[in-house]
């Protein structure tokens, strides 16, 4: 019976681990593969990691209330601007956590910063100790960074630097790129 027992954990584990895992099966684990996720932006589009192929990711968690996130949204903007002039092939997406606020008083926020900023996030990526919350995805598609902390532009240099040296592959996807927001 205890073979039997063994054999059965050993496909159990072998199942787990086979292309194709359920979404929940996988979990975050830095320097493993990053997980799949989809978000609406603030100006409707829907995005997922495909969207992103071949980039650079931050994906971070903010919130209007959080004073670090305050100084820290103005840094990544610049950051993401630099690299975005330079072709680096950075992508940023920062994902509100407060989904009770109207889009429309957002919008005059996300007016400020050139990269994408949305709501209605699915995935396994959430807000860790606090806000500010951020996970850099490499890019081949690996988790490389996920802390509860805000970046100053020491810490963001430490982290992005090498990962924006590495070429960018020849499929990579453009990424979405920040849409101007009119009337609605």
């Amino acid at each position: 019976m205890t073979s039997r027992l063994l054999l059965t954990l050993g496909c159990v584990t072998l199942w787990l681990l086979a292309p194709g895992v359920p979404a929940h099966a996988q979990q975050l684990v830095i320097n493993g593969p990053a997980p799949d996720f989809r978000a609406r932006t603030f100006d409707g589009r829907d995005v997922t990691m495909a969207d992103y192929k071949g980039q650079v990711l931050i994906i971070n968690f903010w919130a209007t209330w959080c004073a670090p996130c305050k100084k820290e949204l103005p840094l990544l903007d610049s950051y993401y601007t630099t690299a975005t002039e330079r072709n680096y092939g950075l992508k940023i997406l920062a994902i509100t956590t407060e989904d009770s606020i109207p889009i429309n008083q957002l919008r005059p926020l996300a007016a400020q910063v050139h990269f994408d900023m949305a709501r209605n996030f699915h995935g396994l990526y959430h807000v860790l100790k606090g806000v500010p919350t951020n996970y850099i995805i490499d890019r081949n598609g690996v988790l490389r960074y996920a802390k509860a902390n805000a970046f100053d532009l020491d810490s963001l240099n430490e982290v992005l630097v090498p990962l924006l040296q590495e070429a960018l592959p020849a499929d990579a996807a453009p990424g979405p790129t920040k849409a101007s927001f009119g009337p609605n």
